[in-house]
This record gives C-alpha cells, sequence and structure tokens, in this order.
C-alpha cells in the first residue's frame, strides 16, 4: 500500500474530479485541476534531482499555492519543512541549517527574509511562488513515476515552539499523518468532517493543527477548503456567509473575538461544526458562545509529536467546560506520578500517550520518541473525572513550586478568567528567595471593562488556598501569542523585562 499522504488528494481527484477543492480569494481550483498542478511539479522537484528524503521548505501564509508546493514535495518522496512566514531571517536560518534544507519555497511577501536566510547556508535554493522558476515547475509536462511511501517514511519536519531553548524539529510519518485522520473520521456523532463540508482553513498550515486536521481531513473527505491567510473576526464572519462555510476548526482568541461582534449568530447560524484547539478553551468562552450564538464548540488536545489529536470532546458527542474530552479510538492515555506509577483515581499526572499516531523521535537521531513500549511523556499534567474525560492542567515545565507545594497555573487562569470583564490571563511562577516561586497573573481587560488588582486579589482569595493565591498582579494590554493563538508564555519577559 501506498501511505504517501498526497495519495489522498489523487484519490479525491479520482472520485470528484470537477467539484471545487480550494478557494483562494476569487480564484478556485477542482480537485482535478490541483491533482494536476501537483503531478506537475512533483515531477519538476523529481527532474532537478531531488533525491527521495530530502528537505524542502515552505515559508508561506495560507493560499493556494502553499497547498500546490506542500502536495508535490510529498508526491515526490520529499520531506516537507512548513516555517513560519513571521519569524525574522536569523531564526529561519537556525532551521534551515539544522534541516539541512536544499530547496525553500517562498510567498512574495516573505521572500526577502528567506532570501537573506538562505544566504546563510550552504547549497538552499530560494523559489518565490509566481516567479517564473516557480511557473516552470508547473509546465513539467512528464509524467511522475508513482512515488510509493511506507508507512513508516517521513513526511514532516515541523519545529517544535517550546518555551525556551532551540527548536527541536518532530520527524511526522506519513503512517503518523494518516492513522490520525482514520481516527477522525470514525467519529460520528456528530460527524469530525463529511465531504459535503466547506471547511475554513484560516489556522496556519505551517503548523500541524492547520496542516493535517484542517486540510489533510478535508482533502481526504473531498470537502471544500476555503483558505484566509489572516483572522480578522468581521471580514471572516463575512467570508464564512459568502461561502456558505460549514466547519470552523479555529483557536480560542478567534471565538472571544466573534463574541464581540453584534451579528455573529445569523453570520454563524448555518456552521455544522465548531471545534477548538491549539490552546485551553476558557469555560467563559464555550458558555459564551452556547448562550450567545447558539452554537456548541468542541474542544480538542493534541500535540505536533501526535499527529496532532489526542483526545476530544467529539468522542463523546457532548462538549463538557474544561474537558479535552475523550482519547480517540486507537489511541491510549496513562496518567504517570514522579516514580512512573499510575496516579489514583482523579489525582493529577504526567500525561503519556501511545498509538499509532506517534512520531518515532527528533530530527536527525530519533532521539526524545516513545520509549521501548510505546509510550511519549507528552510533559502535560491532567487527570481524569468521574465520566472519563481528560482535563489537561498544565506543562510540567511550567509547573510552579511555591514552600514545596504544587501549583498548576491553569487552575489559576480558570478562576481568574471567570471574573466579569476579563478576556484573558497569563499565570507563571517567578523566583522568591523565601518561598523559592512566587505565583505572578498577568491579566488583560475585555474591550470596555475595567479590571483593577484589588478586584482580582479578592476574588481569587475567596476561591484559591493562599499559597495559590498570586502574590503579583498586573493589568496589561495584550500578551504575547504563538501561531494558533496560545498565549507564548516564554516571551513574557521578552515583551515586559525581566522583572516581571
Amino acid at each position: 500500500m501506498n501511505a504517501n499522504v498526497a495519495q489522498l488528494l489523487h484519490d479525491t481527484a479520482d472520485r470528484m474530479p470537477d467539484a471545487v477543492g480550494i478557494v483562494d480569494g476569487e480564484m478556485s481550483l477542482t480537485w482535478a485541476e490541483l491533482d494536476a498542478r501537483v503531478d506537475a511539479m512533483a515531477s519538476g522537484l523529481v527532474q532537478r534531482g531531488l533525491r527521495s528524503g530530502e528537505r524542502v521548505a515552505l515559508l508561506s501564509g495560507n493560499s493556494a499555492d502553499f497547498v500546490v508546493a506542500y502536495f508535490a514535495i510529498l508526491r515526490a518522496g520529499l520531506v516537507a519543512v512548513p516555517l513560519n512566514p513571521a519569524y525574522t531571517a536569523p531564526e529561519i536560518a537556525v532551521l534551515l541549517q539544522d534541516a539541512e534544507v536544499t530547496l525553500l519555497f517562498t510567498s512574495t511577501g516573505a521572500a526577502p527574509v528567506a532570501r537573506e536566510a538562505a544566504e546563510a547556508v550552504v547549497a538552499c535554493e530560494v523559489i518565490t511562488m509566481g516567479s517564473d522558476a516557480w511557473d516552470a515547475l508547473l509546465r513539467v509536462d512528464a509524467v511522475l513515476a508513482e512515488v510509493s511511501s511506507p508507512a513508516d517514511a517521513v513526511a514532516l519536519l515541523l519545529f517544535t515552539s517550546g518555551t525556551s531553548g532551540r527548536p527541536k524539529g518532530a520527524m511526522l510519518t506519513h503512517g503518523a499523518l494518516r492513522a490520525n485522520l482514520d481516527m477522525l473520521q470514525v467519529l460520528t456523532d456528530p460527524p469530525a468532517a463529511l465531504p459535503s463540508d466547506v471547511t475554513l482553513a484560516v489556522l496556519p498550515l505551517f503548523h500541524i493543527y492547520g496542516l493535517n486536521t484542517v486540510l489533510n481531513l478535508a482533502v481526504s473527505m473531498g470537502a471544500r477548503i476555503v483558505l484566509l491567510d489572516r483572522f480578522d473576526p468581521a471580514e471572516t464572519l463575512s467570508l464564512i456567509q459568502q461561502e456558505c462555510i460549514t466547519s470552523v476548526a479555529g483557536a480560542p482568541m478567534m471565538y472571544q473575538a466573534w463574541l464581540q461582534v453584534p451579528n455573529a449568530r445569523a453570520a454563524l447560524a448555518d456552521v455544522r461544526l465548531f471545534s477548538s484547539g491549539g490552546a485551553p478553551l476558557p469555560p467563559s468562552v464555550l458558555e459564551g458562545f452556547q448562550e450567545r450564538i447558539g452554537k456548541d464548540i468542541y474542544e480538542g488536545y493534541g500535540m505536533t509529536e501526535t499527529a496532532p489529536v489526542v483526545a476530544t470532546t467529539l468522542v463523546g458527542g457532548r462538549p463538557k467546560a474544561g474537558s479535552v474530552g475523550r482519547p480517540l479510538p486507537g489511541v491510549e492515555v496513562m496518567l504517570v506520578d514522579e516514580t512512573g506509577a499510575q496516579v489514583e483515581d482523579n489525582d493529577p499526572g504526567e500525561l503519556w500517550v501511545k498509538g499509532p499516531t506517534v512520531f518515532p523521535g527528533y530530527w536527525p537521531e530519533g532521539v526524545g520518541g516513545p520509549d521501548e513500549n510505546g509510550w511519549f511523556r507528552s510533559g502535560d499534567v491532567a487527570y481524569i473525572d468521574d465520566d472519563g474525560d481528560l482535563h489537561v492542567i498544565d506543562r510540567r515545565r511550567e509547573l510552579i513550586l511555591v514552600n514545596g507545594f504544587n501549583v498548576y497555573p491553569r487552575e489559576i487562569e480558570l478562576v481568574i478568567e471567570a471574573m466579569p470583564g476579563v478576556q484573558e490571563v497569563a499565570v507563571v511562577g517567578i523566583p522568591d528567595e523565601t518561598t523559592g516561586e512566587a505565583v505572578t497573573a498577568m491579566i488583560v481587560p475585555a474591550p470596555g471593562a475595567s479590571v483593577t488588582v484589588e478586584q482580582v486579589e479578592e476574588h481569587c482569595a475567596t476561591r484559591l488556598a493562599r499559597f495559590k493565591s498570586p502574590t503579583t498582579i498586573r493589568i496589561v494590554s495584550e500578551l504575547p501569542h504563538s501561531a494558533t493563538g496560545k498565549i507564548a508564555k516564554g516571551r513574557l519577559r521578552e515583551v515586559y523585562g525581566d522583572d516581571e
């Protein structure tokens, strides 16, 4: 069997050649047209002498060109390395060097940064989308001999954005990506995807959430994909109505923003499915969406290293505030304490994951992957409630130790997020001579709202043990975010200074 992910596109083009596959602004391509472009470019890459397993990078926002290049790279038996176009040239140069990239596709807007980054890398060619070199690849008419990829062949090299330290390249195989798609496709109440869906692809395609859970899933089902490179609350609502969107995969910040738009309920009335991931969904946002929009949001949890979905409330068919639901069929989870023993019922422990979606390790040697029994240590702390639903509390590396007591930032964030007038909050630990670490909360008020330090102190005092209550509270205008909307805690010192 050919496990190559690009085969999913070919199969869909065979089934429904004349159906519109992707929409990018004023341009649309049928599945047959998209597949033909991918065939031509894959042939061109092979003709250029690129050999199976070589790395080809993508530096672009969401576009039809990104989709063509991505599937062409895979179809040619190469490894795709999607990069964040918001990165600087020095940041990109480090990743290009680490991955030993030989060719970099870039959008026009990112081209200056791409060229500067590539200058620091030996033998890395840059091709700008829409250029003569790009068009020449699309005009190749040679028939590519089928590249059959085994399930364990690496398809993607995705660099994880840790809170500190050098990024690590997670190697994702064709088999892992397809296994996650297969698991999602068996969910039927409600379905995670339908062939009749029109899917909004506004999540960045250089991130595993947008790439596999949105793009690859829609392609495998034959669902139309509407590409959008930038999220603007009002403009996106107009596009949802214009294109008759039925499925939206988003980040919490998107749903939070839509709650502030007066006509959001009418604009979202015909959407069949809303799902959320990439960051914890505040219970207030879920409840506000249910009350004001009249729709549920299904929350999921995953990691780059698990291709990505581990669990979702779609499995049980019922959204639940604060919960990411249950593991996908075929995924096993286990909660483990510091000694390596499974925790007691309802106790928190580190989440270990096992299954065919787990990556083999980090580039290039494969270190950091699952242990000899197949378990991957996620680094996340979670507990399972009496209903069997999973609640992810925090990252182990973000755990705060106050006088030897464990303090989970997410627990405090949930308490503060429940306050009227709070839009979002980040809780971190800072060194303290007396207690070892102290709890610091940074709070962004909702538009037009007023939140004071004293109000937060009073709110926390009646809901949290004294050692958990923040000793430092700052009201700020904004917090730094990752590409998927998750608060980038590792950048808080960069934005607000070392002392905070």
